[in-house]
């Protein structure tokens, strides 16, 4: 069972590898547009020097790999060390067709095989990028910036770099890049069944229990509340509160369930980032 994981990992990580070498080297380097993070920054040097992107790719990496190795682990160090020395090979060395001359095409899709690349990458539980892995300590140890924010920061500067040294248009066509490849990285992780939690508060607690069971065939757990205040006023008897997870696609019909049987229910939803075991996947209903 563990090969089972550990080649899952490989192929991932190799897709992931040839994918970003798809997008820096098919389409990103002929028209000297750039991406965010460590990947930019070492397009962005390459530009201004002419020292191959691969060199920057590999050098301003390793600190972050030698962090990653000291804070998240040995094995996740060592996956990422491969795949980001992978994917340097695979820019300096790797034949990659100069697929369009189109800058719009260019820039949405660099970045979407950008994107995809790094997504894989991280699936197979490396990083082809450590602008993550500082991101990741910079928020631990602050607890003032959150990952978002210290990655929104770096790759503002990266990008006013852009716009003083490559041009205007460039740089806004590298913005364009960065943002095409968030949006693969966030589908890559999460998919189109990106889940939601649902949390219901509801004195028909059981009907609305039995009817998200039966109807949609998702799993239920049940909290108990003891007092509160809300549309019915003072709470004070013990009242059941149900969680479920549920689809972006199924919210809609969730929803019609509760307030169709109780309108005065309290629903708070809430997105989530991941989830492993429990029934995800829908019960075959009979």
């Amino acid at each position: 069972m563990k090969a089972k994981y550990i080649i899952k990992d490989v192929v991932l990580i190799a897709f992931g590898i040839l994918s970003a070498g798809m997008g820096i080297k098919g389409f990103l380097l002929s028209t000297h547009f750039i991406d965010g993070g460590v990947t930019g920054i070492s397009m962005l040097l390459a530009n201004i020097t002419n020292i191959s992107t691969s060199v920057f790719i590999f050098v301003i990496n390793i600190p972050f790999v030698i962090l990653g190795y000291n804070k998240l682990g040995t094995r996740f160090a060592i996956k990422s060390a491969l795949a980001i020395t992978g994917l340097s090979l695979c820019i300096a060395f790797i034949h990659y067709p100069d697929v369009t001359h189109d800058k719009l095409l260019t820039a949405v899709f660099g970045g979407f095989f950008i994107g995809v690349g790094i997504g894989l990458a991280m699936r197979g539980g490396a990083v082809l990028d450590g602008t993550e892995i500082a991101a990741l300590l910079v928020s631990k140890k602050t607890h003032i910036l959150k990952v978002s924010d210290f990655i929104l920061l770096l790759n503002v500067f990266i990008f006013g770099a852009a716009l003083f040294f490559l041009g205007v248009e460039p740089a806004l066509y590298s913005i364009l890049t960065y943002l095409a490849a968030s949006q693969m990285v966030d589908f890559i992780l999460n998919g189109i069944e990106q889940y939601t939690g649902i949390t219901i508060v509801s004195v028909k607690s059981e009907e609305i229990r039995v009817a998200i069971i039966e109807t949609l065939g998702r799993g239920v757990t049940i909290y108990e509340g003891k007092s509160g205040y809300g549309k019915d006023g003072l709470i004070n008897e013990p009242r059941d509160i149900i969680f479920t997870v549920a689809t972006r696609l199924e919210i809609p019909a969730l929803k019609n369930i509760i307030l169709r049987t109780d309108p005065k229910a309290f629903i708070v939803q809430q997105s989530i980032e991941d989830t492993t075991g429990g029934l995800l996947k829908r019960k075959a209903l009979h």
